[in-house]
């Protein structure tokens, strides 16, 4: 019999002119080792969010784009949280 098995990855990270950070999962479905079907879901980093509980790559990225500069853009922006 073959083992249906999941497998959840971030697979794209994409940078916004105003500083947000889409990340997206992809959970792929696989029979005996190869893939039967994938889905997806995106969610959205701010600038300033709390990045603590993202993986390592996503923490990273965070770091280097949300400069205080863009932080202070984006809540000028967007106003009082």
């Amino acid at each position: 019999m073959t083992t249906i098995t999941e497998h959840s990855a971030i697979d794209q990270i994409t940078i916004l002119e105003d500083g947000h950070l889409q990340i997206r999962h992809r959970l792929t479905l696989q029979r005996g080792g190869a893939p039967i079907a994938h889905s997806y879901h995106r969610r959205v980093i701010s600038p300033g969010d709390d990045c603590a509980s993202e993986d390592q790559r996503t923490r990273a990225i965070a770091r280097a784009v949300h400069t205080p500069d863009v932080v202070a853009a984006y809540l000028r922006k967007s106003g009082p949280r």
